[in-house]
């Protein structure tokens, strides 16, 4: 079976409302080929067309809703699975992580903190609809290196360079990183510098790369 033609039973699965149906082919094919390859070649081109979709308004609400739902049970199987798993499970760090302001898309944030905390990483989820002063108040009390940010529209996204200006005028940047995420950063790149990140991840199971990454420039 190609790798087109799994996308398209996973998609008419999903079209079809059955949620176990899909989780368990995403299963069936992991097994053959592992998660990563699965997630990476199937799930995510899967996930990032019907993201646009939805974006466009093609796509209803429920259909998006489910096909989250599927991705974050998912991803929840195979973060437990030995081939995502880390040996070393020292505390690397503490990440405090959140939905920017005015932004209501958990999906991507959830996945986040499952790798991120499969990895070894401390995370304060801070949930949706966060402020940016919350963030930094936040990452000052529990002395956080990392500050991760998700938003999925550029009208959303904008609002991280709250923080960025934050982090700025408090002088903090050299001590706490600012990682941002999302679909609207895989659809425009550029917009990562003009938010002032400090990196981006393509997905949820490349975040404890950029984290590592990150943190090692903290001062």
């Amino acid at each position: 079976m190609t790798t087109e033609e799994k996308i398209r039973i996973l998609g008419d699965a999903i079209n079809e409302g059955e949620k176990d149906k899909a989780v368990e082919l995403l299963k069936d094919w992991s097994v053959q080929s592992g998660f990563k390859e699965i997630i990476f070649t199937v799930l995510e081109p899967m996930l990032i067309e019907w993201g646009k979709l939805w974006m466009q308004g093609k796509l209803s609400l429920a259909h998006g809703y489910l096909s989250g739902k599927v991705a974050e049970e998912f991803y929840m199987i195979a973060s437990q699975s030995e081939e995502m798993l880390v040996a070393d499970k020292k505390v690397k760090g503490t990440i405090v992580l959140g939905n920017i302001e005015d932004d209501f898309h958990p999906l991507g944030r959830r996945l986040v903190h499952i790798f991120a905390k499969s990895a070894g990483w401390n995370i304060i989820d801070l949930g949706n609809d966060v402020p940016a002063e919350i963030f930094i108040e936040n990452a000052i009390k529990n002395q956080a290196g990392i500050i991760a940010v998700s938003a999925m529209m550029f009208t959303t996204a904008k609002n991280i360079l709250k923080i960025r200006n934050e982090l700025d005028s408090q002088l903090l940047s050299d001590k706490i990183k600012l990682a941002v995420g999302g679909a609207v950063f895989k659809l425009r790149p550029e917009l990562v510098a003009d938010v002032g990140g400090d990196g981006t991840a393509d997905n949820a199971i490349d975040a404890p790369a950029l984290f590592d990454s990150l943190i090692s420039k903290v001062k």
